[in-house]
């Protein structure tokens, strides 16, 4: 097989510390531009709750009986008050909710992501760390942890919990952490940058390959 990539892995503090590689099978593959953009469409519309709706004539309560009879009056017939033209009446063609959502077999899904991952490793924005651990929740430390790597835009991939991570880089704009098993194409190509744990790396392989 060809060589697999190697990339540094770095302390918290910035240093070099060794390097790992990293598998073919899913940071090396032959990058599928069209899988990744029907990945990041379905990824959207799945974001798009159809939640709007409003009443039909049918559903507005009352308007069951006319409102008056229906000859001799010299007006319009009527047979409700909840008919569209009626000020509290029904809507003509009321939104109801739909669903956006796109299925994508998980199979183009894991082909898109590693397509993804691809990019960021030909790039060079791959940071991977030794571990990431913060003893307290404190968003100056994590952001510090991204200042010695100039990172602005970054997703921060975890392995497990790692509540102190989360909740220290919750406020840190334009970056977002994610679990290993979570990463979608959209996040990956969302923020320019993938820093990951080393273990994260370990678990993405498993997971993706």
């Amino acid at each position: 097989g060809k060589n697999m990539a190697k990339v540094a892995v770095y302390t918290m503090n910035g240093a070099e510390n060794g390097q790992i590689e990293l598998k073919d099978s899913v940071f090396g593959v032959e990058v599928n531009v069209p899988v990744m953009h029907e990945a990041v469409v379905a990824h959207l519309a799945n974001l798009r709750q159809g939640t709007q709706s409003a009443l039909t004539r049918a559903e507005v309560r009352g308007g069951g009986r006319k409102p008056y009879r229906q000859k001799g009056t010299g007006r319009a017939r009527q047979g409700s008050i909840r008919a569209p033209q009626w000020v509290g009446g029904g809507v003509v063609f009321a939104p109801k909710p739909r669903d956006y959502s796109k299925k994508m077999n998980k199979k183009a899904r894991r082909l898109a992501i590693r397509s993804a991952l691809t990019t960021r490793v030909q790039e060079n924005k791959i940071v991977v760390l030794e571990d990431l651990n913060l003893t307290e929740i404190k968003t100056k430390a994590m952001q510090n942890v991204l200042n010695q790597f100039d990172l602005s835009k970054a997703l921060v991939v975890l392995n497990g919990e790692n509540t102190n991570v989360v909740l220290s880089a919750r406020n840190i704009p334009d970056v977002k952490t994610i679990r290993a098993e979570q990463i979608n194409v959209y996040d990956i190509l969302k923020y320019e940058n993938f820093v990951a744990t080393k273990d994260a790396i370990a678990k993405i392989e498993e997971v993706f390959e």
